[in-house]
C-alpha cells in the first residue's frame, strides 16, 4: 500500500513510518523537515505544510489511506490541529478522495471529555488546555464532512515500547479506564487499522 503520514518526523508519524516500512509498505512522509527520518527505499520524504491544501494534495493523489499524526509542543492558543482540517477536507474534495484518513486527536476532545479521569482531566487543564480545545474543533470539523475519516484517541502518550496489549474502545462509559499507552502502541494500531479497516466513521479510543 502507498500510505501517506502527515505529520511524520516525531513521535507518533514516525513510529508509524517505521512500522509501516517494516510491514512492506511504500510511506509518503510529509513533514516541514523530514531529516530526522531515516532513508529506506520504500520511502518518500516530503518537506511540506500539513495546513498547505497544494501540498496535502500532492501527497493524497497517490495514496491508498491518509494518517494524520500531527503534534506540536505549542501550549496557548494553537489553531493547529483545526487548520490541518479545514486543509484535508479541502484537499479530499480537490482531489475526490474516498480513501480512508484517519487522524489522531487525544481522548479529552470532543465528546469524549466527560469522560475523563480525575488524573487526565488535570493534566489537560494544567498543560494542554488549548490544544484540546482546538482538538475538539478539529474532530468537529471532520466528522461533519463527507469524507471517510476516523477519528483516534489515544490516552496520555509514552514514549515506552510496544505492549501487545493494546485496547481497541469503540464506546464511551461512564468509569472507563483510559490510561497511558505508547506510541508505539498508537502505531500498530494506525497499521493495523489501515491495512484492514474496521471502524471508519468511528470515534475510537485506544489504551
Amino acid at each position: 500500500m502507498n500510505i501517506a503520514v502527515i505529520g511524520a518526523s516525531a513521535g507518533i508519524g514516525l513510529e508509524t513510518v517505521s512500522l509501516g516500512l517494516k510491514n512492506g509498505h511504500h510511506i509518503i512522509a510529509l513533514s516541514r523537515d523530514t531529516n530526522k527520518i531515516p532513508a529506506h527505499p520504500m520511502l518518500t520524504k516530503v518537506n511540506a505544510s500539513a495546513t498547505s491544501v497544494p501540498d496535502l494534495v500532492e501527497v493524497m493523489s497517490s495514496s491508498d489511506a491518509v494518517l494524520i499524526t500531527v503534534g506540536t509542543k505549542k501550549k496557548k492558543g494553537t489553531s493547529l490541529f483545526s487548520e490541518i482540517a479545514k486543509s484535508i477536507i479541502a484537499a479530499s474534495k480537490a482531489v475526490e478522495y474516498r480513501k480512508p484518513i484517519i487522524i489522531v486527536t487525544g481522548f479529552g476532545a470532543g465528546d469524549s471529555r466527560p469522560y475523563l479521569g480525575f488524573f487526565m482531566k488535570s493534566v489537560i487543564k494544567l498543560f494542554m488546555k488549548d490544544q484540546y480545545v482546538d482538538k475538539t474543533l478539529m474532530e468537529d470539523f471532520i466528522t461533519g464532512s463527507n469524507i471517510n475519516w476516523e477519528i483516534v484517541r489515544p490516552g496520555i502518550l509514552t514514549n515506552g515500547d510496544a505492549t501487545g496489549s493494546l485496547k481497541v474502545l469503540s464506546t464511551l462509559e461512564h468509569g472507563m479506564k483510559v490510561g497511558k499507552i505508547s506510541r508505539k502502541d498508537v502505531a500498530e494500531y494506525l497499521i493495523a487499522e489501515v491495512e484492514n479497516p474496521m471502524h471508519i466513521g468511528q470515534k475510537i479510543t485506544v489504551t
